[in-house]
């Protein structure tokens, strides 16, 4: 496993006033010619508008409302029935949280010329800024110990976010964004967790439209964090959409990468580049900026600025691959940003909600195997049906803490084929592939290897307990 150390810029915009004011869509006509805004009008097909006024119907992307079904739940409520397989009633809601008619539900982007600006859309319903206000007692400097003393005032930061949960009849949601976003080490809140949290909706971010959020829980050692919105007319009554998860293991290098975010604290943008490497670790000064932390990251050249932070990246189908978090500042270097994989992520998002949400814990709960693993022999892998090349390694158990869960049940040396949890199995093609999953263990699940141990195929099986979690 190859870790990079690294001075790097966490994509936070900070600024030290007394009060914040963001830009409304306005601005962005001074801008290059970007999407303004996204609508389906009455007839379900898409209009895109943009910054120099003009405008882009690209087609039908939702069908019109259908009738009601015999068992009542198709149509009306959005949520796809048997008679709405062709497409009639429009897009599938989820779980009846699309819109009352389903016409707010997601839009499905099946490529062509018109799948970036598509994809860009979709994405942008799903995306929010973030502006937490701090109240924090900083230090200040002078000529010689003692000379500066310290000052108390308002601090506040900007920071974008994605709305990973949605339930329009209630304007309840969930919003992912980066841990870094909404702490801040000189708070003087117990746990340097902004309490004034604001969220805007794209082509809302104007102070009269802004939404208030709460703090759920959130990692440092992960840099994400879990905001709740509850009972929001503006919620409610608007566009916005949750976002389609894909699978981060399947990222291909070269896969389009969009970010959509609130750059420079100005408003909701989108930027465009590729994915550079789909996986790799670096070592970077945590929110606290004390705590050494190590990150699996996805790389990417598209142009993330500050306020950036927490913002999504996404593929050419608007489905989620990446949370932003870092990029590089420095003579030589250009576009080298990093976002969170999409499955590492969610499966924290995940974890925050369920132990988190309703109770008095605030970090990440993980439940730990006691074993490590690495990996060997790795190589690149062409898949013939895709056209595609992937990374494929060896991945072996290379120790085992004596009286943790693994130890009499795996062996130092085996080599780990595949993992199953809650119903899902996973070939192991790299070492990430287990260490991510353990994430959504719980408490009474199982978990089970297949292996070679000494050339024999074997399956073995381990339970998670109450002692083996710890937080993170």
């Amino acid at each position: 496993m190859r870790i990079k150390i690294y001075s790097l810029v966490i994509v936070i915009c900070l600024m030290l006033s007394s009060f914040v004011v963001l830009s409304s869509c306005n601005t962005l006509l001074e801008e290059p010619v970007g999407i303004d805004n996204a609508e389906i009008n009455e007839k379900g097909e898409l209009v895109l508008f943009y910054s120099n006024g003009e405008t882009k119907n690209v087609g039908v992307v939702v069908g019109e409302k259908g009738a009601d079904g015999k068992d009542g739940v198709d149509g009306s409520d959005g949520v796809d029935g048997s008679d709405g397989v062709d497409g009639k009633d429009g897009v599938d809601g989820k779980d009846g949280v699309d819109g009352a008619d389903g016409s707010s539900s997601q839009i499905i982007v099946n490529g062509g010329e018109n799948s970036i600006p598509l994809a860009t859309a979709k994405g942008l319903r799903s995306a929010v800024s973030i502006v937490c206000k701090f109240q924090a007692t900083v230090q200040q400097g002078g000529w010689y110990p003692g000379m500066g003393g310290s000052t108390v005032g308002e601090y506040a930061s900007s920071g974008s976010g994605v709305i990973y949960k949605l339930d329009k009849s209630s304007g309840d949601a969930f919003i992912i964004t980066n841990y870094h976003v909404v702490y801040y080490a000189s708070s003087n809140t117990s746990n340097g967790i902004s309490n004034d949290i604001s969220i805007y909706l794209y082509g809302s971010e104007t102070e009269e439209k802004a939404i208030k959020a709460t703090y759920v829980g959130g990692s440092l050692y992960y840099d994400i964090a879990v905001l709740r919105v509850e009972d929001s007319e503006i919620l409610k009554k608007s566009d916005a959409c949750q976002i389609d998860v894909a699978d981060s293991n399947k990222v291909m290098v070269g896969a389009n990468a969009i970010a959509i975010g609130n750059a420079q604290g100005e408003g909701i943008s989108a930027s465009l580049g590729i994915v550079s490497v789909d996986s790799e670790h670096i070592t970077v000064a945590a929110a606290d900026d004390k705590t050494q932390v190590t990150f699996r990251v996805m790389r990417i050249d598209t142009a993330v600025n500050s306020g950036n932070s927490g913002g999504g990246i996404f593929d050419d189908k608007g489905n989620l691959i990446g949370i932003v978090n870092i990029k590089i500042i420095k003579d030589g270097v250009e576009n080298i940003g990093y976002a969170i994989p999409s499955n590492i992520a969610t499966s924290v998002a995940d974890n925050i909600i369920y132990y988190c949400f309703g109770t008095t814990t605030e970090n990440v709960q993980r439940a730990l195997l006691g074993v490590t693993v690495d990996s060997s022999d790795s190589c690149a892998a062409f898949d013939s049906n895709t056209g595609t090349v992937f990374i494929k390694e060896n991945v072996f158990v290379s120790e085992i803490d004596e009286g943790s869960l693994a130890d009499g049940v795996l062996q130092k040396g085996d080599v780990l084929l595949s993992v199953t949890l809650k119903g899902k199995t996973i070939e192991i093609y790299r070492e990430h592939y287990v260490i991510d999953m353990m994430l959504n263990a719980r408490v009474g699940d199982v978990v089970t290897f297949n292996i070679l141990r000494s050339g024999e195929a074997k399956t073995v099986s381990i339970t998670i307990t109450q002692d083996c979690v710890i937080a993170y």
